[in-house]
């Protein structure tokens, strides 16, 4: 998933739970800035920061691993 779909999916996670960014912040525990840069896309948050907000949107942070060719 790339950073701009991960921002919609979690945008609209929110709304759809009727959570406002003061809301989410508070309970993850990510400031609020952070939280409004990561939705304006300006934002880099760290896997910490997704971790805290999937979690109070009932989501789950999943890494895939890409296979990689290497040449020499």
């Amino acid at each position: 998933m790339h950073l701009l779909e991960l921002i919609k999916t979690i945008k609209k996670r929110r709304e759809a739970l009727q959570v406002t960014q003061e809301g989410l912040a508070a309970l993850s525990g990510v400031g609020l800035r952070t939280l409004k840069q990561f939705e304006s896309g300006k934002g880099n948050p760290t896997l910490s920061t997704l971790q805290k907000i999937s979690d109070v949107l009932g989501m789950e942070v999943c890494l895939k691993i890409k296979n990689v060719k290497h040449t020499k």
